[in-house]
């Protein structure tokens, strides 16, 4: 997949598993056992937020690349 979106992955110990956000697509997440397949997940649920919202006729962000966090 070639999305320019950035993910944060990080270990949930509530979840036990890795997480992956995606900021800048409101609600857009998934997991994985290990860090490539939270990785690989997400790539997944970004192609499908993506498709959704064009579905539904709602705007796409254009990805921003790095996030700069407080």
């Amino acid at each position: 997949m070639d999305s320019k979106y950035e993910i944060i992955i990080f270990w949930s110990h509530e979840d036990s598993a890795f997480v992956a956000e995606v900021p800048e697509l409101s609600g857009c997440m998934a997991d994985g056992e290990t860090y490539q397949e939270a990785l690989s997940n997400a790539e997944q649920i970004i192609r499908e937020w993506v498709e959704t919202a064009k579905e539904l006729g709602r705007s796409v962000p254009q990805p921003r690349g790095r996030l700069a966090y407080a």
